[in-house]
């Protein structure tokens, strides 16, 4: 089946990619919701070129939507149709437990017509986390709640120092919740390596946010 992987450009959205082509999946393309003025995506704040440059990296079409929190659903169906039209018979998502967000992308899903995968859903986070260590994937930190984790994490590597920082402190491990966001930079599916060589880190809305101005594929 042809599908798209609905693509954050972190952590549980490479590894949901990961497991989408190891189920046989053909993965047509990575698709991205921005905000309004499309500059930047709406869930974790990454700069439109960013999420481009991993396309690139990964050598998968990458298309977007570009939504207010509240006309999200209506665009993300237009695209979803769309994409039906073209052949498409299913999404995948890197949901692990939200259920409310689970049923929100099964609704809309089933409202357009295509099936929605959620190869994540329900593991352990220790399975995977460990999963996507020893397939090689690498992250770095780009946001973080300024309340609950330091600014300093920015720009360092998504690694067991991080998880147990977060251990200690009573955090998600997985940042379910927003509590933090990665930036995937390699990885199995990828065929080049993102280098950050410009950023800079900003304090906005209560988050600490890299804003990454400069990067180079390997």
């Amino acid at each position: 089946m042809k599908v798209f992987v609905s693509w954050s450009g972190g952590k549980d959205s490479s590894l949901a990619l990961h497991r989408a082509l190891k189920m046989g999946l053909e993965v047509g393309c990575l698709f991205s919701m921005l905000s309004e003025d499309g500059l930047r995506s709406r869930s974790h704040s990454i700069e439109r070129g960013i999420l481009e440059s991993q396309a690139l990296a990964l050598g998968t079409p990458l298309i977007f939507g570009r939504a207010t929190w509240e006309t999200y659903e209506e665009e993300f169906k237009r695209i979803a149709g769309k994409l039906k039209i073209e052949g498409y018979g299913g999404g995948v998502f890197g949901d692990i437990n939200l259920s409310e967000h689970r049923h929100w992308v099964e609704r809309v899903c089933g409202e357009v017509g295509i099936k929605a995968f959620e190869p994540l859903w329900g593991e352990k986070y220790e399975n995977l986390l460990s999963e996507f260590f020893s397939n090689g994937f690498e992250a770095i930190i780009i946001n973080v709640k300024a309340d609950l984790i330091s600014g300093e994490w920015l720009g360092k590597p998504f690694n067991s120092e991080f998880l147990a920082y977060l251990k200690r402190r009573g955090i998600d491990l997985c940042g379910e919740k927003g509590e933090y966001h990665t930036l995937t930079v390699y990885g199995p599916p990828f065929k080049q390596h993102l280098k950050i060589v410009e950023a800079e880190k900003i304090l906005q809305n209560g988050r600490w946010i890299l804003k990454i101005s400069k990067l180079e594929l390997e």
